[in-house]
């Protein structure tokens, strides 16, 4: 599902609700995710999972072509992990994989 999809799903769920609104819900959503995590806050919704920043270091790497070695600078990379309610609900004995939406 990309970020439309999911925009107009939630407006077909809310029609007391503008498409153009939902969009900007979404939008100011994900945008505050991306800040606390620019800032390094983690941020944590109960029940669908946490978004954190790690850090990998400085590393000697590989170039596979010429088998030369080239420096990888650090980096920040975003992690999510899972949440239990979602990871339960994912993994239900459901016979339908519709069961619950």
């Amino acid at each position: 599902m990309i970020k439309s999809e999911l925009v107009q799903r939630i407006a077909e769920h809310n029609p007391h609700l503008y498409q153009r609104d939902v969009e900007n819900i979404v939008n100011a959503i994900l945008d505050e995710i991306v800040a606390a995590l620019a800032r390094g806050d983690r941020v944590e919704l109960r029940g669908f999972g946490a978004f954190s920043v790690k850090h990998r270091p400085a590393r000697a790497g590989r170039n596979p072509r010429t088998g030369a070695h080239v420096p990888v600078d650090q980096k920040s990379v975003p992690f999510f992990k899972t949440g239990k309610e979602m990871r339960e609900r994912l993994n239900r004995d459901d016979s339908s994989p519709e069961a619950g939406a």
